[in-house]
C-alpha cells in the first residue's frame, strides 16, 4: 500500500498545492492527504491533540508550534511571502484602491464586502477599517465566514468586493484581482513549513519540503501570486 503523508496547510498556499501535490505524488508514489484551514483554526486543532507529518502555515504559527515542542525546530523552512488584495466579480468595474483614501471611498461605496473572521487577512482587515473610522459602515454590509476562499462569495454574487490574501483570491474562478492593499495598510505574511515532532513520515515530509523549494515549485508560486523565499530558508 502507498504511504500517506498527512499535511495541515493554510489556505494561502492552497492553489500552489493543488498543482504541486499531484506532481509530487506521481514522482514519489506517495499519497498526500492535505487539509486547509486558517492558522487560528489549525492551531486550535493541534491544541486539541491533532497531529500529522507536516504543517504549512504562517511563520508565526510555526514558531509557536516549535516553542510548544510540536514542530521540530530544525525542520522549519521559509517558503513564500504574500500580500492581502482586493477582488471583484469578473467583468465588474474595478474600483480605485491605489491609496488609502481611495480604498476607503471604494469600501464605503460598495454594497457588500466579504472577508474572513478567523483568517489572518480578515482579522487584519477588521483592524484596517477600524483605523479608517468606517468599521460600523463596512460591518453593516459585511459578508463573512470563518475561513476558506472568500472570493467564492463574490463569484456567487453574494458580495461585491472580496478582501483576502492574493493567492487565495487568484484561486477562485469567476473573480478578478483589483490589486493589493496600499502599502501603508498592507499585511505581508510569510508562509513556512515544519515537520511534526511525532511525524510518522519524517523522510517523506523532508522530501516534500525540498520539492517545494525547487525552481519549478518557485515558478508555480509566482504564477499563483506568491513570492518564493527558497533562498532564505533556514538550514
Amino acid at each position: 500500500m502507498a504511504r500517506t503523508l498527512k499535511i495541515l496547510s493554510s489556505n494561502s498556499i492552497r492553489a500552489v498545492m493543488g498543482e504541486l501535490v499531484p506532481q509530487f505524488e506521481g514522482a514519489s508514489g506517495m499519497s498526500l492527504s492535505v487539509s486547509y484551514d486558517p492558522a487560528k483554526v489549525m492551531l486550535a486543532r493541534i491544541a486539541k491533540g491533532e497531529t500529522g507529518d507536516l504543517a504549512i502555515t504562517g511563520s508565526g504559527a510555526i514558531d509557536e508550534l516549535v516553542k510548544q515542542g510540536k514542530i521540530l525546530g530544525g525542520s522549519r523552512r521559509l517558503l513564500a511571502r504574500c500580500r492581502v488584495g482586493v477582488a471583484v466579480r469578473s467583468g465588474a468595474p474595478k474600483p480605485d484602491i491605489g491609496t488609502v483614501e481611495a480604498l476607503k471611498r471604494a469600501l464605503i461605496a460598495a454594497k457588500s464586502v466579504a472577508y474572513t473572521q478567523e483568517g489572518a487577512s480578515g482579522m487584519h482587515f477588521a483592524g484596517v477599517i477600524e483605523r479608517m473610522g468606517i468599521a460600523k459602515q463596512v460591518e453593516a454590509r459585511a459578508v463573512r465566514q470563518p475561513g476558506g476562499l472568500i472570493g467564492e462569495l463574490v463569484a456567487a454574487g453574494k458580495a461585491e468586493i472580496a478582501i483576502q490574501q492574493v493567492p487565495e483570491l487568484r484561486a477562485v474562478p469567476g473573480i478578478e484581482l483589483v490589486g493589493p492593499l496600499p502599502e501603508d495598510i498592507q499585511l505581508v505574511t510569510v508562509t513556512s513549513a515544519g515537520i511534526f515532532a511525532g511525524a510518522e513520515q519524517k523522510e517523506a515530509a523532508q522530501s516534500f519540503i525540498r520539492f517545494l523549494l525547487t525552481p519549478a515549485a518557485a515558478g508555480v508560486m509566482k504564477a499563483k501570486g506568491l513570492e518564493p523565499l527558497a533562498q532564505l530558508s533556514i538550514r
